[in-house]
């Protein structure tokens, strides 16, 4: 396991703890979840589970996965028996292909990883990607350029094979710690 990422956000959500709290899923996620058929699902870094709650609240049985046992252990607490919680480095994790109906990645950037929940994903399944993106007016300035897409970007994975079904850019939630502009894309695999 990466352990200084796992150390870097074990300390985030415990110096943070407002992280943890119960917060709205994504809005894609809540407009697209009834147009995928029930069965499993995947959260990818799931961090305090605001989506991963959302799916299994809505019949489907869902692998969290986070290499944070803080955010994990948080999770657990529900007792859901539609939530499977996964303490994983995602750099060496091993996803199922042909797996999933609906996967959600938000708020975190890996683009090695988006090759591989194309390839986790069922033919007919949906994938929900939103994450921060480069934009002069960001409040958090000191943010790693590695971890922000360029302009458009999300759309340059899904080529071949996916029809997309809805791309945005926008300033996120208010309830962040930082104002920050976003991409979202809500892709369908054929």
């Amino acid at each position: 396991m990466a352990q200084k990422d796992k150390i870097k956000w074990d300390n985030k959500y415990k110096e943070l703890p407002k992280l943890l709290e119960k917060r709205d899923p994504c809005e894609k996620l809540v407009k697209y979840i009834n147009k995928v058929s029930k069965g499993k699902a995947l959260d990818v870094a799931c961090g305090s589970g605001r989506n991963t709650i959302y799916m299994a609240g809505n019949g489907f049985k869902v692998d969290a996965l986070d290499i944070s046992s803080v955010a994990l252990e948080n999770l657990s607490k529900l007792e859901n028996p539609n939530i499977n919680t996964l303490l994983v480095d995602l750099d060496e994790y091993t996803f199922q292909e042909n797996f999933y109906n609906l996967i959600t990645k938000t708020n975190f950037l890996d683009r090695d990883i988006i090759e591989k929940i194309k390839k986790a994903l069922k033919k007919d399944g949906i994938i929900i990607i939103e994450t921060y993106m480069e934009d002069e007016n960001n409040e958090k300035k000191d943010s790693n350029p590695d971890y922000l897409l360029k302009k458009d970007e999300l759309k340059s994975f899904f080529t071949d094979g996916f029809e997309i079904l809805d791309y945005d850019e926008f300033f996120n939630e208010t309830n962040e710690l930082y104002r920050m502009k976003k991409q979202s894309i809500v892709v369908k695999k054929l």
